[in-house]
């Protein structure tokens, strides 16, 4: 009955995905109980929401805590075994006739309490096994945990780079054929110039390109990589604990890890393109309020960018502005300082928009370019619809031309007298207040 009842007791600390002792033992929606690493290998490829691999119930991934109650159970069944192979005969010290509970960190070898003692032993670190075992497998668990934050880390980076890639030749494609319709308002004596403009670009395009690739083949080598080391780990922390301790760890797996790609073209002259636009040139009058709650312009982009839940901005002031005009007709050029600053929104927003405090990620009427600082990286995007630039962030003014003749709104970077971007003709068919967004005045 006795044995009946150990194996049993024993069979619930077992985990159905490996079929060892439960290692840093979670419990999911179900109730069922996995190792941690088990589950996140299980779940790593899987869509939200997962299964649980025991009962096939649906259950939303998140950030389980450690089920203490079960850890404790688990160590006390490995003291239990760790005593029974102990107590064979194998492992009574010959000499002295005692049991071997001492372990030499040295020798990775077993000793009894009088050889740990002796002349042999005396400057050789030792400690009592089963604390030795444990403390081990603590170590291992926290490598793994580190480890498991990289391989997440450059999972996001791969997919951050492959989607990179996607967007990196279309963008190009629209800003090509953007830089030929603005070539067709200005002189004909230009058309070498543009020529050779168009064909910079596209050379640039191939290099960053190439770049992208080399970066999500080193990327994806990484991830197998570390996976490999990952599960290496895991084999250890399931060994028996005498031999768990004859493994001898390394001190960190904190690795280099391969960084994206940050595309950025070259912001190239277009000449007479900020003289042609001067002609339209108006003073913008602005209202300035703080806002700390109603438009969340930069939690929202980074949100979108990150494909993950809001982030707090560590800026707690943004002032917005408002034109005090409205446009509705006709051609209005103007300019706006963002310094060498980030966290900036500039462009048109129709009166209603600005009435409700809409957010920006699902707002239709507004036209925006957008500079917004992740980590260290800079990005320049446009609203309506959301979309990623890849050109050199603007310093000192950025230029704003509303053209409802055509019905398009143009940014551009006056420093450098290039053109940012240009939504396409009959984009914009309603009245709008210039709109101004910062972090920095």
């Amino acid at each position: 009955m006795d044995s009946d009842f150990s194996h049993a007791f024993q069979k619930e600390l077992i985990c159905v995905i490996c079929s060892n002792y439960l290692v840093d033992p979670v419990t999911i929606c179900c109730g069922h109980s996995f190792c941690r690493p088990c589950l996140c290998l299980s779940w790593e490829e899987a869509q939200s929401p997962a299964n649980c691999p025991a009962c096939s119930e649906p259950s939303q991934k998140q950030d389980f805590k450690t089920n203490i109650l079960l850890k404790n159970l688990v160590t006390i069944a490995r003291k239990a075994s760790l005593w029974q192979f102990l107590s064979s005969e194998k492992q009574i010290c010959g000499t002295h006739r005692e049991t071997k509970k001492m372990f030499c960190d040295v020798e990775k070898s077993l000793l009894c309490l009088l050889c740990s003692n002796s002349q042999e032993h005396g400057t050789h670190k030792h400690y009592p096994i089963e604390g030795a075992a444990e403390e081990h497998r603590e170590k291992l668990l926290k490598q793994m945990r580190i480890l498991w934050e990289k391989i997440q880390e450059n999972q996001r980076n791969l997919n951050e780079e492959r989607r990179t890639a996607f967007l990196w030749r279309g963008d190009v494609v629209l800003r090509a054929q953007i830089i030929r319709n603005e070539y067709r308002k200005l002189h004909p004596v230009l058309h070498r110039e543009e020529k050779q403009h168009l064909e910079r670009l596209n050379k640039e395009y191939q290099e960053i390109f190439q770049q992208l690739q080399r970066s999500w083949v080193k990327m994806d080598q990484k991830s197998k990589h570390l996976k490999e080391m990952y599960q290496e780990l895991m084999k250890m922390c399931h060994k028996p604990d005498v031999e768990l301790l004859q493994v001898r760890m390394e001190d960190s797996v904190l690795l280099h890890m391969p960084q994206p790609v940050n595309p950025e073209l070259t912001a190239r002259p277009i000449t007479g393109l900020v003289d042609r636009l001067n002609h339209f040139r108006v003073e913008i009058a602005f209202t300035w309020e703080v806002t700390n709650h109603n438009i969340r312009l930069f939690e929202d982009v980074r949100s979108w960018m990150l494909r993950r839940g809001s982030l707090n901005s560590d800026r707690s002031d943004y002032f917005a502005a408002w034109g005090t005009q409205v446009f509705s007709s006709g051609k209005h050029y103007w300019e706006l300082d963002v310094d060498n600053s980030w966290d900036w929104a500039l462009g048109v927003c129709k009166d209603s928009w600005i009435r409700k405090n809409s957010t920006m990620v699902t707002s239709k009427d507004i036209f925006l370019l957008l500079c917004v600082k992740v980590d260290s990286r800079f990005s320049l995007l446009t609203t309506s619809p959301m979309f990623p630039h890849y050109v050199e962030k603007p310093l000192g003014q950025v230029g704003v031309f509303l053209d409802f003749e055509s019905g398009s709104v143009s940014f551009l970077n006056v420093t450098r007298s290039s053109l940012i971007w240009s939504y396409p003709a009959g984009s914009l068919n309603f009245p709008v207040r210039p709109f101004f967004y910062t972090g920095h005045r």
